[in-house]
């Protein structure tokens, strides 16, 4: 059986893991994330347009870091609308 010690390292366990997600998904959410992924995007982009020659490479970089941006502004809507579609069925079940 359990002792009232054991018990209270594991709740400490659960509160230490509980604060290492709470601050992971704080970093996924975070503009900070958004906006540094967006630049290396850029970045990446561009200097292998750069390399390949392709003219205007700067500029043409842009495109594909906006269409990132665009997609980390509306995937949490998308995943909310799943999730709400899923519960809906999990009901019916």
């Amino acid at each position: 059986m359990a002792t009232i010690e054991n018990l209270e390292k594991e709740i400490e366990k659960l509160k230490e893991r509980n604060k290492r997600v709470e601050t992971d998904k704080a970093w996924e959410t975070s503009y900070t994330r958004r906006i540094l992924l967006i630049i290396f995007t850029y970045l990446a982009i561009g200097f292998y347009l750069n390399a390949i020659k392709v003219e205007n490479p700067w500029l043409n970089a842009i495109v594909p870091s906006l269409g990132f941006l665009l997609s980390t502004l509306t995937l949490p809507y998308f995943k909310n609308l799943w999730i709400k579609l899923n519960r809906k069925k999990e009901k019916r079940v």
